[in-house]
């Protein structure tokens, strides 16, 4: 399945995750990350979102200031909100439902080895993405760069800012990796450089500490 020239959706997946605009995946009638046994977090502002989840389905969120809750799934796998024709609260969804995006994974390279997430795992090996141009190629080395650099340096970061889930480290990647990125004096194109890990954990905890 497309996915779309890489610059393309990584710009519209950088507002997303910034809380710009939503994701915009064409799910068709996938719904495999409703059904994968996903925790879904849900913070004190979403006060919309909170009006339309009933308190029994939702419990404190481990390790977050209070107020930040968790919607938890069925014995199924299941978010219980979601009914025979999809999300029963669509219009008032979770954040984290808004800017979930399964193509992260394929354009960072991380593996889900969940078993609970084989149907992600699935319909992430069906996407492929195109490089019409130099700066898709450039940005997807950078995006690869910058998981490589987080999975190969699991321990550089303090206990609250490290991501703890293979979601967390491909956003994060995703994030960071213009760190990756600098600009030709002479042609002014993208092209890869390595950081030192010093500057990237300065502005791992610059973008996640705010």
């Amino acid at each position: 399945m497309s996915a779309g020239p890489f610059s393309v959706w990584l710009e519209q997946v950088l507002l997303a995750i910034s809380g710009q605009t939503v994701s915009d995946v064409p799910c068709g009638d996938c719904t495999a990350c409703c059904t994968s046994s996903q925790f879904v977090h849900i913070g004190p502002d979403e006060t919309d979102t909170l009006a339309h989840v009933p308190p029994e389905l939702r419990f404190p969120a481990p390790l977050m200031p209070e107020g930040h809750v968790l919607l938890g799934y069925d014995e199924s796998g299941r978010c219980p909100l979601l009914g025979e024709n999809g999300c029963s609260i669509y219009a008032h969804r979770p954040r984290t439902c808004r800017t979930y995006d399964c193509r992260v994974f394929a354009a960072t390279g991380l593996e889900i080895i969940d078993e609970n997430q084989v149907l992600i795992a699935r319909r992430v090996r069906w996407w492929q993405f195109s490089f019409p141009k130099q700066v898709d190629r450039v940005t997807h080395e950078a995006v690869r760069a910058a998981a490589k650099f987080l999975e190969e340096n699991r321990g550089l970061l303090q206990e609250d800012l490290a991501p703890r889930t293979v979601t967390q480290f491909a956003v994060l990647a995703v994030q960071i990796h213009d760190l990756f990125l600098e600009s030709d004096a002479e042609t002014s194109l993208l092209r890869p450089v390595a950081p030192t890990a010093q500057s990237v954990r300065s502005e791992v905890i610059r973008r996640r500490g705010s």
